[in-house]
């Protein structure tokens, strides 16, 4: 199914939908809202079915909102290779790290006691390469870029002991604003890691890609294994954007982005 692909008419009828569609912006360009529902292509049926269960039975929290899923009127989570969920108002805000945290870690005791799905085991993408490597699952053939990038990374890498969990692998950009209302998560893209590594991942992003100060790995350095997690942060980062895009990928601004943020990292340890 192309990105862009417009609902079509069935599976409009078939959730309900009382809207025209429109495309929205910012994500991979193949999110439609019609009224008050999304509409998005399914991207890995075993994920969408067992997320559309766990949001639909997650209870409310005063702490974090979730996009609810929403069933055809025959019942089923999915139609023609589509799914939906309601609407959730908010806009996201790179500039607020602390605050997608704090919503990131009242969504990880939500989830904590659900167990690891089969199917992250068969999930095969950039993400999920990056995510092995940074946690020496796998091992990576990278570019020449990215090689003069991990190597202190995977120089200053130690093994931790720490609890895997349901996490949000993705918090930027997916932790939407609101005034008067808890912040919404949505685009939940599951791993099976320590809470601290997904608060790790949304502070390298900060610091790499949006303008944030130095100080923010000061105020989240009570986290368990702080240094470790950043490192394996940026190694997961740094992988999946050599897997998905080789060494044309490496303009002198992605490089440039990374190399101080290591740099600060190594030398918070």
């Amino acid at each position: 199914m192309s990105p862009r692909a417009v609902p079509p008419d069935s599976v409009i009828a078939a959730f309900g939908v009382g809207h025209e569609p429109v495309l929205l912006e910012g994500g991979q360009g193949g999110t439609w809202r019609a009224g008050q529902v999304i509409l998005k292509p399914v991207e890995f049926l075993a994920e969408t079915l067992w997320r559309a269960e766990v949001f639909d039975g997650l209870a409310e929290s005063s702490a974090f909102r979730v996009a609810r899923p929403l069933r055809t009127a025959a019942g089923a989570w999915v139609c023609e290779g589509w799914e939906a969920s309601r609407f959730v108002e908010g806009e996201p805000d790179v500039s607020r790290t602390d605050d997608q945290l704090r919503a990131g870690i009242a969504f990880h005791a939500a989830v904590a006691d659900l167990p690891c799905p089969a199917f992250l085991e068969q999930r095969d993408d950039a993400w999920s390469h990056g995510d092995r490597v940074a946690w020496q699952d796998v091992a990576h053939r990278a570019s020449a870029p990215a090689t003069r990038l991990l190597r202190p990374l995977f120089d200053a890498r130690r093994p931790v002991s720490l609890i895997s969990q349901l996490v949000h692998g993705d918090l930027p950009g997916n932790v939407l604003f609101a005034e008067g209302l808890p912040p919404a998560i949505i685009d939940w893209p599951p791993y099976w890691r320590p809470t601290a590594w997904a608060s790790a991942v949304a502070v390298a992003d900060a610091l790499c890609w949006y303008d944030a100060e130095p100080d923010l790995i000061t105020r989240w350095q009570h986290l368990p294994e702080w240094p470790q997690m950043l490192i394996r942060a940026l190694i997961y980062r740094i992988v999946t954007h050599d897997r998905a895009f080789g060494a044309i990928g490496w303009t002198p601004d992605h490089v440039g982005a990374y190399e101080p943020v290591i740099a600060l990292v190594l030398s918070s340890r």
